[in-house]
């Protein structure tokens, strides 16, 4: 199947193809009919190129579609058995796998697995051999993947296959090392955005057309979403929030400037300031561990929030002010439908999101922000992992611009 027109898409009947494939991707499943009226063809030639989508395994006939009276049509979709989709997202020392069939029924979905990528060829070659002997436990052939997604932080370029977080040469693209490595089309992208897709794809507010999705975690990322497209700008690295310089805080950012929002608002910031406090002596259920000279985690500080504990409290309450004011100024320059935060610290729910829309309601402007939904992603965590097989999926097909 991999071998067939999706490695040669130029043609008129291939375009077709891509298009009816797009639809079931984005729409579910159609009759012939339907199919003729999006894409503005005649019956026998969209008949034909179903025909030929079935034989060649990436469509199946589902049955006549129920109707209230006349004649009832057959309806086409995806084939689930047409081949899997694995999808990988990375952060500083967990991975989190998820796996999907061609229909884009998730078959399982793994969370916070404990890896520490480094910007070695052996560090991804131990990746890709962790991901097969995943597939075995699976019981899954590593012939039946159709593309693997990996999901990487910082600048990721999806069109070279470079990640300039993870750089091992220049020789060739990141994206091509591991195909070979892992023997299936590989599409590296940057993990807010794949996220935002994931969101956008099978989230509450699937189908919201202008979404932006926050990604709070170590750092902090941005997706976008802008008529029901991923928006990439020019160069590729769109969604570069946590870099804006909006702090005059004094703190130097791991970019090397001084002011970026992320040193106020992202994981690193809540580790930042909770750590501070501890040492100016602030009482907290983390004192003692701190006083011990053990390692404090942001992890064990998420754990302390959970104990409601004043001092994690009113950390969070600071990052999620920050950060409400810098989403103020995101709505009123996007005017988004939907604004969804996730990532690592969104598990503080409620201590964050107060914070956040108090301040969204003070800095950006009603008429704008009215129409503008504030919530928390559906997929939590899993968002990364499933985002990287959604878009890998589409990226195989050639439904993504």
């Amino acid at each position: 199947m991999k071998d067939l027109f999706l490695s040669n898409i130029e043609g008129k009947s291939s375009n077709f193809k891509q298009k009816i494939l797009g639809l079931c991707v984005n729409a579910g499943d159609y009759s012939i009919a339907e199919l003729s009226k999006e894409l503005n063809a005649s019956i026998p030639t969209i008949t034909r190129l179903v025909g030929e989508l079935i034989e060649d395994g990436f469509l199946e006939d589902l049955g006549k579609m129920g109707t209230s009276g006349g004649r009832r049509p057959s309806i086409y979709g995806l084939n689930p058995s047409a081949g899997y989709i694995v999808g990988t997202d990375v952060r500083r020392n967990h991975i989190s796998v998820a796996i999907i069939n061609f229909k884009g029924n998730i078959i399982d979905c793994r969370e916070d697995i404990p890896f520490s990528l480094r910007s070695t060829e052996e560090s991804f070659r131990e990746l890709c051999g962790f991901l097969t002997d995943y597939l075995g436990k699976m019981g899954i052939d590593s012939g039946q993947v159709l593309a693997y997604g990996i999901n990487l932080s910082g600048r990721v370029n999806r069109n070279t296959g470079y990640s300039f977080s993870y750089f091992i040469g220049e020789d060739k693209p990141l994206s091509t090392t591991l195909e070979e490595m892992l023997g299936a089309p590989v599409f590296i992208e940057n993990d807010s955005r794949a996220m935002a897709y994931g969101e956008y794809i099978c989230g509450e507010y699937s189908k919201e057309k202008d979404m932006l999705f926050i990604n709070v975690s170590w750092g902090l990322g941005m997706g976008v979403i802008i008529d029901g497209k991923l928006f990439y700008g020019k160069s590729g690295f769109s969604g570069e929030v946590g870099h804006f310089p909006m702090l005059d805080n004094g703190q130097i950012c791991h970019c090397g400037k001084v002011g970026c929002l992320e040193t106020g608002a992202s994981g690193s910031a809540l580790y930042r300031i909770v750590i501070e406090k501890l040492k100016e002596g602030k009482a907290s259920v983390l004192s003692e561990k701190f006083n011990n000279g053990e390692e404090i985690t942001l992890d064990d500080i998420l754990d302390a929030l959970k104990e409601e504990d004043v001092l994690a409290i009113e950390a969070v309450e600071e990052i999620g002010s920050t950060l409400g004011r810098a989403i103020a100024g995101l709505i009123n320059i996007f005017n988004p439908g939907s604004v969804t935060i996730g990532g690592w610290l969104s598990v503080a729910e409620e201590y964050l999101l107060l914070p956040v829309r108090t301040a969204i309601n003070k800095h950006s402007l009603n008429i704008v922000n009215k129409d503008s939904v504030i919530r928390f992603s559906k997929l939590g965590k899993k968002a990364g992992p499933i985002g990287a097989c959604m878009l890998s999926r589409s990226r195989l097909l050639g439904v993504l611009d």
